[in-house]
């Protein structure tokens, strides 16, 4: 059984944007280089052609995964709950030091804006929490405690 994918609305149309173009205009784009590839002649020693399929397969490959990710997607929409879920923005504390970030799926985490994948040990950790609850992972440092101050 393939695992559910927590996706936000915007997340879910840019990857559908991607699918579409990777299907119809790279897909193309691609073909044409095999054909043109093709009729340099011998295929053995033909580094176009070889470029060619390979960037082939790593398109395939891309839209392979597109497809999964799109078919398992649930969508996941910022919402006011009580409990930490995919989609929460949370504030938590650790040592006087606040920091707030948003729990989404893991084809959609980014550390560096503040997208933190349920998957992770943080996300894990996290998930079911109530405001004033405390929590601990393991990080490579060692574990560490943090407390939630807010969930929108």
């Amino acid at each position: 059984m393939e695992e559910k994918e927590y996706l936000t609305k915007e997340r879910h149309q840019a990857l559908s944007e991607e699918l579409e173009h990777l299907k119809k205009v790279k897909r193309k784009e691609i073909a044409e280089k095999l054909e043109y590839a093709k009729s340099l002649g011998d295929l053995s020693e033909n580094a176009e052609y070889h470029e060619a399929r390979d960037m082939q397969g790593v398109l395939e490959d891309r839209i392979q995964k597109l497809e999964s990710v799109l078919k398992n997607a649930v969508i996941v929409s910022s919402h006011h709950t009580d409990l930490v879920d995919v989609g929460s923005t949370v504030t938590v504390e650790k040592n006087g030091d606040e920091k707030t970030y948003i729990i989404v799926g893991s084809e959609e985490s980014d550390f560096t804006a503040g997208k933190i994948s349920m998957h992770s040990p943080f996300g894990e950790a996290i998930m079911g929490k109530k405001k004033k609850e405390s929590f601990t992972f393991d990080a490579p440092s060692g574990p560490i405690t943090y407390k939630v101050i807010d969930i929108k």
